[in-house]
């Protein structure tokens, strides 16, 4: 298995950043040089720009020609560890594999891969089995279709352009094999599990997390690792099961993170934070925004796991969306829920940089604490450039997360690099991936309002050192480093 820098890695799509891969490389090689180490590059198959911005593929094997080639994607990899989706829950309705299905119906050798209801229920399901299902959206995950002449109620978690394939099958490994072949073939380093946690569908539980779905994820972390690549898991729940999973897997999200950081600046209050500090996993991945919504499940109670309290109490929960939606001026209310299309049952559409109300101290802040944590730091490409909402392209699609899915022109770009606000980011990031205290041994203390958070590396009697000060109170902060064998300040408010 490849070993990871762990450094800071920028997420992003290729066409709303770079335009294409290659651009994209030119830019992480020109205005972003020294800043990251690796770049989780959003779905590039074809189709890019199907259903669900890439994560529905009709061929999940293939660099959409309109963004470049395995080539690009591999010249990428020369100097950045790269990420990659595998889409491992479904395919698009317009996969050649499912076109068959439709056409032949049970005659097509594709059949199995596809699950319907009476694939997991061949006795039929009860009421009480279908309520029992846990699905991110509103209603049941099944959409009627007519395969091979005869209606089936087919399984579609997402979408009804999304069909659920059935990892039981061997169809379904030979395609999987296929997809970790292709991206590690190219020399993607990193594999990104999407929606793996929905794959284990049996009977008689909620489909969700089950024990099928660990044993899916142990395969496929065996091809992976088979092919020098290392696997993060998303998967959105109880933080008590991020804690569980992290033990046996590579890489988990750090979800968490976001809405408890927005309640410390919010609330004033850094109880929860520090609570979480104390017991999250050091093999994360930390976030605080992406390209979908701010999950509020990773923090609260959850139906998955009955009785147990979650990191905010379910009246701080509602506090804090309440504060996501003032401070974005009513915009992100307008991207939620039953206001837009992607009906996410857990997560706020918001920028991180609307979500606090564009207060570029805060917002820095939110930052710095995200990039002084353990595990590896990844900035999405909005809040890099510290982007609001985009209401425009809301409006022109009606799809919620697109809030947050700007398509930046090369002059947006140019102009954004030049805010204070981004330079300073820019500053803490490549003082992330450069100094070497972040080798070292993190502690941390809070009390009140105020917090430090610090690393230190002492080799041969050297010191090194990186602290970051703050008070929630009224957002002070200051960032020190070792330099010479003397501490400098790096950045404090003064900044923006």
């Amino acid at each position: 298995m490849t070993e990871i820098p762990d450094g800071p890695q920028l997420i992003t799509y290729a066409d709303r950043l770079g335009g294409d891969v290659p651009r994209l490389t030119a830019l992480l090689e020109g205005p972003l040089a020294g800043v990251f180490t690796g770049v989780h590059v959003l779905p590039y198959y074809t189709p890019y720009d199907g259903a669900d911005a890439g994560f529905d593929p009709e061929d999940h094997a293939q660099v959409d020609p309109r963004l470049g080639t395995w080539t690009d994607v591999r010249r990428l990899g020369e100097h950045h560890a790269v990420m990659s989706d595998v889409i491992v829950n479904h395919v698009s309705a317009r996969s050649a594999r499912f076109r068959d299905v439709v056409a032949r119906g049970d005659s097509s050798p594709w059949a199995p891969m596809f699950l319907t209801l009476s694939s997991v229920f061949p006795e039929g399901a009860s009421e009480a089995d279908l309520a029992r299902i846990y699905r991110p959206r509103p209603g049941l995950p099944f959409t009627t279709m007519v395969l091979g002449g005869r209606r089936r109620l087919v399984w579609t978690t997402f979408t009804p352009d999304q069909v659920d394939i059935d990892l039981r099958t061997p169809q379904a490994w030979e395609y999987l094999t296929g997809v970790i072949d292709a991206l590690t073939g190219a020399g993607v380093s990193m594999l990104r599990l999407d929606a793996v946690g929905y794959t284990g569908k049996e009977a008689g539980t909620d489909c969700f997390m089950t024990d099928s779905t660990s044993g899916y994820t142990r395969r496929i972390l065996d091809l992976a690792h088979a092919r020098g690549a290392t696997v993060l898991l998303e998967i959105h729940g109880h933080h008590t099961q991020q804690i569980e999973i992290a033990r046996t897997v590579d890489l988990v999200y750090d979800f968490a993170l976001p809405p408890l950081v927005l309640h410390a600046l919010h609330a004033q209050d850094l109880g929860p934070l520090g609570t979480w500090l104390g017991i999250r996993p050091a093999n994360a991945v930390t976030v605080l925004d992406t390209h979908d919504g701010i999950g509020i499940v990773d923090v609260g109670p959850s139906d998955l796991r009955p009785g147990e309290p979650g990191l905010l109490l379910p009246e701080q929960i509602d506090a804090l969306v309440e504060h996501i939606h003032d401070a974005s001026g009513g915009s992100s209310r307008q991207a939620t829920g039953a206001a837009a299309s992607n009906l996410d049952l857990y997560q706020v559409n918001c920028t991180f940089y609307d979500a606090l109300g564009r207060d570029d101290r805060r917002y820095l802040l939110a930052r710095l604490i995200q990039l002084v944590l353990p595990g590896i730091p990844q900035v999405y490409y909005v809040g890099l450039l510290a982007g609001g909402n985009d209401m425009e392209l809301l409006a022109a699609t009606g799809v919620g997360r697109d809030v947050n899915r700007h398509h930046y022109t090369p002059q947006e770009v140019d102009e954004a690099l030049g805010r204070p606000v981004v330079r300073a980011q820019l500053d803490a990031l490549r003082l992330r991936r450069d100094h070497p205290a972040f080798r070292g041994a993190f502690s941390y203390s809070a009390a009140g309002t105020r917090a430090a958070l610090s690393w230190e590396l002492s080799p041969g009697g050297e010191t090194h050192r990186v602290v970051l000060e703050l008070d929630v109170r009224d957002a002070s902060f200051a960032l020190r480093a070792t330099r010479g064998g003397e501490e400098h300040t790096v950045l404090d408010e003064s900044a923006v």
